[in-house]
Order: C-alpha cells, then structure tokens, then sequence
C-alpha cells in the first residue's frame, strides 16, 4: 500500500466513523423515501428492465448487474467511470458516501486505473482473486466458469431454499444462520471439488462482507431476493431496507452485521468436516482469538 493510499483509506475511515455516530443522533429516512426525490427508484418507480444481450458487460455481482439491467448505468455494462458507480450504488441502495467512495476506489487500485478519471467495464470486475473468489455464494468457481457475468441459478436457488426465517408482512426470510451455513457448504465443497481453489484470508473477509448485504440492504426477504440473484432485476416496488438517513456506513455494515455471523461460521465449517468435508478449511481465522479487522472495520470472516 502507499503512502496516498494509507492517508486515502485513514481519512475514509474518519470520515465513515463520524456518519456512523451522525446517524445515531439523527432520525431515520421514512418507509417509501428512502431512494432520494429526482433519482431512478424514488416512490419505487424503477426503470424498465431489460436483460443483457450479446456482447453486453456483466461482473460477479447482482446489485450492479441490475443497475445495468435498468439502464441506470450504462446497460452494455462498459465505459462506466468509478465515480458513476459511487454515486448510482450510494442513491440506489442507500450505502454511504464513505462507502460509496471506498469500494470503487479500491477496485480502481486493484485494476490499475485512476478512480478521478479512468472507466472499467463491469466484467473488468470478475479479475480472479482481485474481488471476484473462489466458493462465492452464488457463482460457480472461475476453474468451472471463467465468465463470472454467468448468473448459477443450482446455488442461488439452494441459497433461497434454505431460508428458515418467517415475518408476517415480508415472508419466508433469509437469515444470519442460513447464510453462516449455505457459506461453510460452499467453501467446504468448492475446496474438494476445485483443483485450483484458493481462498486467502483476505477474500474470505471480503466475501463474507458481501453476503451480508443480502440482510442488511435487502432485508433477508427471499421475495425479492429471487428477482435480484435470478434475473438481476430490481423488483417493482422495492426499496432498500437500509432506512439510516446517511446510508449504511463501513462500520454498521460490518460490526452490526458481519461480526455476529462469524460464530455461526466456524460452528457449521467443522459440522460439514466431521461430515467428510476438508479438515484444511478450519483453520486459526474461526477462532474468536483471531477476530480481526481492518481500521475503521472494513471486512469481517463470514461466509
């Protein structure tokens, strides 16, 4: 890391922090305005979907497939600037300007690109073991399907399947446990069944962060999971369930949500090695000796 990034990612952490405390002390967006008056999803009145055609760019990740799914970004998926997709993520899904500022910024870093003024195509995203990794949720591994744009409808639909939570106005819902032991499947599995499986400490954060927005933007409702993880569309309606008036901070995403599925984790990965899976999978990380955090709370072992 350089010097300019350290001081980028210092002042990005201060910056999170004091949202966090903001939204503490401020009261939450009403139910029906969270996506801001002016912007595509106010009163939940999203642009048409129309699914990608040939030739047209897609990454690992549903939320910003379905951003170009809408033609909220730029619908071919390319020539797409890091500060476009900070300010579309931030409007769409109510994440904070600190987070919105951050992730694209590192994914600028990991392509080589200037966040200021280069532009990526969102396959660009996939790069193996830059963000995209093995024994993802709701992609096959890279070993298996190089084009990481390709939507694995066996494991989503596994995912939905296993959802055990229930509320009477949002339905069947998504839990932390159910997303803590779809997670150790996963990585137990592609472990014996990938002959180039790599999963670095870094990535099991990383990919344990992401799953969490299945909960935490979305709410667990398996409803509208479907429409999001199947078809990357986002469904007539919704709404992020994000309601913190200054978005959802690094720090809430990751201390409120990721830390409490991180036992759960460690509980099912030995469950699924008693049951025949990769001892190897259970290492030093599952042990709540070895919680760990980057400064400011960026990514947390989960999934």
């Amino acid at each position: 890391m350089t010097i300019s990034s350290f001081l980028t990612d210092s002042f990005v952490f201060g910056w999170d922090f004091a949202l966090t405390l903001l939204n503490l002390v401020t009261p939450n967006l009403k139910a029906g305005h969270v996506v801001p008056e002016g912007f595509h999803g106010a009163d939940g009145k999203w642009p048409e979907y129309v699914p990608p055609g040939e030739g047209d760019s897609r990454s690992a990740c549903p939320m910003l497939n379905a951003l170009a799914n809408h033609g909220i970004l730029p619908h071919d998926g390319k020539n797409i600037s890091f500060k476009m997709m900070s300010e579309t993520v931030r409007t769409t899904y109510n994440f904070a300007p600190s987070f919105c500022f951050f992730v694209p910024n590192y994914i600028a870093r990991i392509l080589k690109k200037d966040y200021s003024t280069d532009t990526f195509d969102l396959a660009d995203i996939n790069l193996h073991n830059g963000i995209e990794h093995d024994a993802s949720l709701l992609r096959e591994d890279t070993f298996f399907q190089p084009d990481q744009g390709q939507i694995h409808a066996p494991f989503i639909n596994e995912l939905l399947a296993s959802a055990s939570g229930k509320d009477k106005r949002a339905g069947v819902l998504l839990t932390s446990e159910d997303l803590s032991r779809y997670s150790a499947k996963r990585r137990t599995e592609a472990k014996a069944r990938n002959p180039e499986f790599s999963l670095s400490l870094f990535h099991k954060m990383f990919g344990s962060s992401n799953s969490s927005t299945l909960l935490t933007i979305c709410g667990g409702r398996v409803s509208d999971l479907r429409p999001f993880l199947l078809e990357e569309r986002i469904p007539e309606g919704w709404e992020p369930s994000v309601r913190s008036r200054l978005g959802l901070t690094l720090a809430k995403f990751n201390f409120h949500c990721a830390y409490r599925w991180r036992w759960g984790l460690g509980k099912y990965m030995k469950e699924y090695a008693k049951e025949g899976g990769s001892q190897a999978m259970i290492d030093d990380s599952s042990s709540p000796a070895n919680y760990g955090a980057t400064a400011g709370g960026s990514t947390i072992d989960l999934s």
